[in-house]
């Protein structure tokens, strides 16, 4: 990649970009709530939709969370959300290898899914982030056409965010954003622990 700009190149590049920009914001008139997914195998997922959820408590807005999977342990997100009025639901159970109890599992993913459904029908809520809600498509806990059709019906100011991995091909069709993490290293596979403020 060439850096060797002088200034009238820098300055001849940056005003194409900034028309490019201008036209593609111009483009952009529809104003409604959108689906976001953070799917993929890199770390991040979850970082992504709290960092999301933050900034939309930076306005003053409505937000409701519901952990799939996680739930067992102290984490940063709950800590910090709630302290700031976050409706904040976990399913308790852990990950799937540690209970491996399947009816156990089920029981606790529906139940926490019933939380899901009341914030997606209640206009109250400006933003509803569903972390590691994949997996309960993927292990069959909760049906994907419930899923969908929750999420279809939603009000229509009302953005939502999906994480995990493995994301079923029907709701990044469904989705406005698709964002896949990649990992290319992580510090665990170097022997380094998982820390708090960091990873949870």
């Amino acid at each position: 990649m060439r850096t060797d700009y002088d200034d009238s190149e820098h300055k001849q590049s940056q005003q194409m970009l900034k028309t490019l920009v201008n036209e593609r914001v111009k483009r952009a008139t529809i104003s409604k709530g959108v689906m976001i997914v953070y799917t993929g195998n890199g770390k991040g997922k979850t970082t992504a939709a709290m960092g999301t959820a933050v900034r939309a408590i930076g306005y003053g807005k409505k937000v409701g969370v519901v952990q799939f999977i996680k739930g067992k342990w102290d984490n940063g997100e709950y800590n910090f959300l709630k302290a700031h009025n976050v409706d904040f639901f976990m399913m308790g159970t852990g990950f799937t290898w540690e209970t491996q109890d399947r009816e156990k599992d089920i029981a606790a993913a529906n139940l926490v899914w019933e939380e899901a459904r009341r914030m997606l029908v209640e206009p109250a809520y400006d933003l509803v982030i569903m972390d590691e809600i994949t997996y309960m498509i993927t292990y069959g806990y909760i049906p994907l056409n419930d899923i969908i059709a929750v999420l279809q019906n939603r009000p229509e100011h009302q953005s939502i965010i999906l994480t995990g991995r493995d994301c079923h091909e029907q709701l990044m069709l469904l989705a406005d954003t698709v964002t896949e993490m990649r990992a290319v290293k992580h510090g665990f596979d170097k022997g380094i622990k998982a820390q708090p403020g960091i990873d949870w």
